[in-house]
């Protein structure tokens, strides 16, 4: 039996199926060419897919608009091609999960649409009903910037109802109880499939109390335990990964006493990793670990920096927010919500310093990574596609038509390409970059296989270092008698740290990405210097009996 607790050490990839690879040619992807590329994502060291929902929708929400929960979109394939990928991806090691949106259906739902012809429908109290738009005022309207209220009017209801996102989306009533019946039967369908656990999208919300605001309520915290215990008792080691964009006091019960979410994304921390690197200051990062609570032990923080929604500044305060914009979106157009329609390289200005400091704190922190599909070949985006397509467009695979990702005519594709002098993929593409060892793909490979060598990252302990340089983040991870220091340099100029390190007198750095020695601790600060947006991740080695006392010494004649 495998370790339940594999998550801790894992590296996700997030990819949308149609995003990935066409197989057969009609300008969407889908899992023939999934399959096709499966390859690639073990080459690249991925322990799990988290693939976005592939189940038949409208495609109002690109997908999030569920209209069938127990098939596969036509567009993506049929079942059976389905569970070939699946069992191609567990023969090669390879996890997968999915999207399961459980808050809300499309309204293109049959559910909702026999619910909405009578009330005296057997679905009728499958969703959340009023004669009034003034109930549950308290709850905040989420997609400010196309909503105007949470309740929505329908005509052929007669009725109001209710939803926490688009007007077209309608909200699952969980106080019935046949709607918590029917979704955990819809898990345990793909669970027998094969699927290896759900990411769970918009928790937060699945139950209404007047006078709250409609967020984190008892009630659904009782409900994730039910889910939680059908997934232990008969699917042993699949997993649970909680979508709660909340304030980390707040996402805590999720993971309940480790028996509802075994992960969670820490979404407050994202946008202060970009913060500290722009205003080349450790103190956004540690600070908002100073208001992380502890979690159970069985439980995990998934860590990212980018994925395919906007970068969320829900969790900012409002000069943040002001900071953040000013920083990293001052046209509008980049704008969506409250957040941020970038991909990560644009947003870094294509500093490739910049991109792998921050791929290197994500997976050094505590948490499991997850990379966003195009993110390690440093993938542009296209702001002028609106909503949040910009980030979303096909992956380029080599300098071919429509950068190999399908044969098809290019105005057939989904979404066209980025095909920009920059981020294009005439010069932005998988096959070049793997043809190059000192490409920003091979440095990603690198972490992520570097990452598997130490448990301390998925599984060790934190303590940050206090340097009287605020430029420079340095912190320890221990796990069962391994000691590994990370440092940081968050400036865009050189800089020189001294680190107490006195408590690891007489051991040694080893440079774990180099393998070089560095000098050993002795009683006195430690120095160092750091290259613009340099790091380090130095495991703290037990000395050697011939080894010398300097790094430089070994290698004199």
């Amino acid at each position: 039996m495998s370790d339940p607790s594999w998550f801790k050490d894992a590296v996700f990839y997030e990819l949308h199926v149609k995003a990935f690879h066409d197989g057969n040619g009609d300008g969407i992807g889908d899992f023939r060419g999934l399959l096709e590329k499966l390859d690639y994502i073990q080459w690249l060291g991925v322990d799990c897919l988290w693939l976005l929902p592939f189940f038949p929708s409208p495609l109002r929400d690109d997908g999030y608009d569920v209209a069938n929960y127990r098939a596969i979109s036509p567009e993506y394939g049929s079942l059976e091609e389905f569970r070939h990928f699946l069992d191609a991806a567990h023969q090669r090691g390879i996890r997968v999960i999915v999207d399961l949106v459980l808050n809300h259906t499309s309204d293109q739902h049959p559910w909702f649409q026999q619910a909405r012809s009578s009330p005296e429908s057997a679905t009728r109290d499958y969703y959340v009903w009023s004669q009034t738009d003034k109930r549950y005022e308290k709850a905040r309207i989420i997609f400010i910037d196309t909503e105007k209220s949470n309740w929505t009017w329908d005509p052929a209801a007669n009725a109001y109802y209710w939803h926490r996102f688009f007007s077209h989306q309608p909200d699952l009533n969980y106080d019935n109880p046949e709607v918590q019946r029917e979704m955990l039967d819809i898990m345990s369908f793909w669970l027998d499939e094969g699927l290896d656990g759900f990411r769970c999208d918009a928790v937060p919300y699945l139950f209404e109390r007047e006078g709250t605001i409609c967020e984190n309520l008892p009630e659904t915290h009782a409900y994730l335990k039910e889910i939680r215990k059908r997934l232990d008792q008969t699917y042993g080691d699949r997993i649970l990964l909680a979508e709660a964009n909340q304030w980390p006091a707040d996402v805590r019960p999720y993971f309940g006493n480790g028996d509802e979410f075994h992960m969670a994304f820490h979404f407050p921390l994202m946008p202060r990793l970009f913060m500290g690197v722009r205003s080349e200051d450790w103190h956004p990062i540690v600070d908002m670990f100073t208001h992380t609570p502890s979690i159970p032990e069985n439980c995990q923080w998934c860590l990212f920096l980018r994925n395919h929604d906007e970068l969320t500044l829900e969790m900012c305060a409002g000069e943040e927010r002001d900071y953040m914009y000013y920083a990293y979106a001052r046209d509008p157009q980049m704008r969506r919500n409250i957040g941020i329609a970038r991909r990560l390289a644009p947003l870094l200005d294509n500093d490739r310093r910049k991109i792998e400091l921050l791929n290197s704190l994500v997976f050094t922190l505590p948490g499991s990574p997850i990379i966003y599909y195009g993110d390690e070949i440093g993938m542009g985006d296209n702001v002028h596609l609106g909503d949040r397509n910009g980030v979303r467009t096909p992956m380029q695979w080599n300098a071919d038509r429509n950068g190999g990702f399908s044969k098809a005519d290019p105005l057939k594709l989904y979404l066209p390409p980025i095909s920009d002098s920059v981020y294009g993929f005439h010069v932005t593409n998988v096959d070049s970059q793997r043809q190059s060892p000192h490409s920003l793909l091979h440095t990603m490979k690198q972490m992520i296989a570097r990452r598997k060598t130490q448990p301390a990252f998925g599984r060790g302990t934190l303590t940050f270092l206090h340097p009287k340089n605020d430029k420079v983040l340095a912190y320890i991870r221990r796990y069962r008698g391994n000691e590994l220091l990370l440092v940081h340099n968050l400036a865009g100029s050189a800089q020189p740290v001294e680190l107490d390190l006195s408590a690891f007198q007489g051991q040694v750095p080893i440079e774990l990405l180099g393998g070089s020695r560095f000098p050993r601790i002795s009683k006195g600060l430690y120095s160092l210097s750091l290259a613009p947006y340099g790091f380090y991740w130095f495991s703290l080695e037990q000395p050697q009996h011939d080894d010398p006392s300097y790094g430089i010494e070994g290698s004199v004649v």
